[in-house]
């Protein structure tokens, strides 16, 4: 067998159509840039709030599914069935918990970033930097690093390009209007780009279903679905899929998903994800108010279902086709099909896409995938220096004016490009070669600290600033000493003996997310009782129980509080200071640089008091139509019993 053959490569057609798609998402996105109000942090960073729920919904699912969504469910659902759609699902209701639970906490709050939440409700710097920090890393390991993965596997396998040379070009598209538009030019290009995905993906799903001929071929040709080279070895376990592919709830032991980490583990993740993760809580806090967060956090509730039909049993269906490609068992041919001694799973969907879709469409769905992987990363670079300007540089210098923040919140997307750039290797080593399985591991090891905290304070009065850093703080340290221990003890291949400590052989990386969030409660409540409470008029519109308070919130610290008020004064005479000195017209090369950041050359006049106590008082008001209102709940009862019937039908 010739395990060189790429597929039918692409045509004139598809590359015109792969052009057309591009040009058309860069010219919107950089039209959104230019009508967008992008000169100031609330206006880059979030869009002003002033989305409507459709733009956001569908911004919320297009940043959720990108392109690895694409490369990493079918490769996990081509390897080991569809149990894997339990994230999707879990999602569905964790997008609930984001718009119904979540958001009107962190309206009322007012904030920008996660971080400056946990500022607002500990007081003090050290969590908001610690948090900062944990946030930006996971971002770089799991957001941009497996987007960037995702989106060279497209490109090599359609075109055999170089890795880096796709890196380069992908990070070229990407910047362009990331850079310029910030939040508005991404969500406009979102709601455009998930059109094209839901559109392609639906074709080819149709196309591999008459393929295949039907569920009953599928079930028949999946199960017997088995690389030559397994049954020439006389294996009766590698390669070989199993009876619990058709479950979601598996073997608590020995399965790959087992079900106590499926039900809890999981939606520990999703919450985690959806609730607290920067990248998905900013396209919430961009609606316009709290009604249209909530309808846009149900609608990409709605489209969590899809995934099943446009991934999953399209991953299944290029295993069944071609078991000896996808399913690969030997390091030497996996190597030979797709450049991985670990497997060739992630292969499954782009094989699909094209071995099946004819000239034209082909186009469409690649321009597709490309679409959802930019969408993806231009999302995660504006949160991710939302976090490094909005919480990190302004500790650097506090003194920033608007234009300093928004500048350097475009320089840090460029950074993390290049630092996510150099982690590509490890990703391609990693473990049993599924692109999902190492989001996840990675998720699981890190993220169970962060939903810990953040549950304590919205939910418990009674946290305290050192329950919750020091609570954090020991969390992390556990899971990235796990972590290492992964990345330095991996599993074997299938057949051969697990050498691994008795720890990383027993316990999975759901039931380690289990245990690690247990843990890190425990110690935030036990060091909180061990020390002074907030008192409670400090926490107005702070925790879920004081969200809708009318009375006055007390400052957190006097301290912290008036250096915050003199910061502000010393701001304002600076850019007095400036404005005077500027008085000459800038020179053609300056005009342009401004024109580039959405600097204007007439700034606007500050805003009286009085004229900021309005702004503060409209951007976190909790008040709602009433007719809205109950159409809005009605909607999301309707969308839990959705949520319920697609979890126990495929359970």
């Amino acid at each position: 067998m010739d395990y060189d053959d790429a597929g039918t490569g692409l045509e004139g057609w598809d590359i015109a159509i792969i052009v057309i798609v591009f040009v058309l998402v860069l010219a919107l996105g950089l039209w959104s840039a230019w009508v967008s109000n992008r000169g100031t942090t609330s206006g880059y960073f979030l869009a002003g709030r002033s989305m409507s729920w459709w733009l956001v919904g569908l911004s919320l699912y297009v940043s959720n599914i990108g392109s690895s969504s694409f490369i990493g469910l079918a490769g996990t659902a081509s390897a080991s069935g569809y149990a894997v759609i339990a994230y999707e699902f879990h999602g569905l209701f964790s997008l609930i918990l984001l718009g119904f639970v979540f958001m009107p906490v962190y309206i009322a709050a007012g904030v920008y970033t996660m971080p400056e939440y946990l500022k607002k409700r500990f007081g003090g710097e050290r969590l908001r930097v610690l948090l900062s920090v944990t946030a930006v890393v996971l971002i770089i390991l799991t957001n941009i690093s497996s987007e960037m993965y995702a989106g060279t596997i497209i490109i090599q396998q359609a075109l055999n390009w170089d890795l880096y040379l796709s890196v380069c070009l992908l990070m070229a598209m990407t910047a362009a209007y990331t850079v310029a538009g910030g939040l508005t030019a991404v969500i406009y290009t979102d709601a455009m780009q998930s059109v094209i995905m839901i559109g392609g993906g639906i074709a080819l799903s149709v196309i591999a279903w008459i393929r295949i001929g039907g569920l009953d071929s599928l079930y028949l040709k999946f199960m017997t679905a088995i690389p030559n080279t397994t049954v020439y070895a006389g294996n009766t376990t590698c390669g070989v899929p199993g009876e619990d592919s058709w479950h979601i709830f598996r073997d608590a032991a020995t399965s790959d998903l087992p079900w106590p980490g499926v039900l809890f583990g999981i939606f520990l993740l999703s919450a985690w994800y959806f609730c607290t993760n920067q990248v998905l809580v900013q396209r919430s806090l961009s609606a316009k108010n709290v009604t249209h967060s909530k309808a846009g956090a149900l609608l990409a509730a709605v489209l969590k279902i899809l995934p099943m039909f446009l991934m999953i049993y399209p991953g299944m269906i290029s295993r069944a086709l071609w078991p000896d490609y996808v399913a690969c068992q030997t390091p030497e041919i996996c190597f030979n099909v797709c450049g991985n001694t670990n497997g060739c799973s992630d292969i499954a969907y782009i094989r699909l896409l094209l071995q099946l879709m004819p000239t034209g469409l082909k186009g469409l769905m690649m321009a597709a995938m490309l679409a959802a992987l930019m969408s993806s990363l231009t999302s995660v670079f504006n949160s991710a220096s939302s976090i490094i300007t909005m919480d990190l540089w302004i500790k650097v210098r506090p003194l920033s004016t608007e234009t300093e923040l928004v500048i350097i919140g475009r320089l840090c997307t460029v950074v993390l490009a290049g630092i996510s750039i150099l982690w590509l290797p490890l990703i391609k080593a990693f473990g049993t070669g599924q692109l999902f399985v190492y989001i996840q591991s990675i998720s699981s090891y890190m993220s169970p600290p962060i939903l810990a905290v953040y549950t304590a304070g919205i939910f418990s009065e009674r946290t305290t600033e050192p329950g919750a850093f020091f609570g954090l703080l020991l969390g992390e340290l556990f899971g990235c000493t796990w972590m290492v221990l992964d990345f330095l003890f991996q599993g074997p291949p299938c057949g051969e003996e697990d050498i691994r400590p008795i720890a990383l052989q027993k316990i999975h990386y759901l039931h380690f997310a289990i245990l690690n969030y247990t843990a890190t409660t425990l110690m935030i409540l036990l060091i909180s009782l061990m020390t002074k409470r907030i008192p409670r008029e400090k926490l107005i519109r702070l925790t879920w129980w004081t969200k809708t308070s009318k009375l006055p919130r007390k400052p957190m610290s006097e301290t912290e509080n008036k250096k915050e008020i003199a910061r502000q004064i010393k701001k304002k005479e600076l850019a007095l200071q400036k404005e005077k000195t500027d008085s000459a017209p800038p020179s053609t090369i300056r005009r342009a640089w401004n024109c580039l950041c959405g600097i204007e050359a007439s700034p606007p006049p500050d805003m009286t008091e009085n004229e900021m106590k309005e702004t503060e008082k409209r951007m976190t008001s909790l008040v709602e139509d009433p007719t809205w209102s109950r159409v809005v709940n009605y909607a999301c009862v309707v969308v839990c019993f959705l949520g319920f019937l697609a979890f126990g039908f495929f359970a």
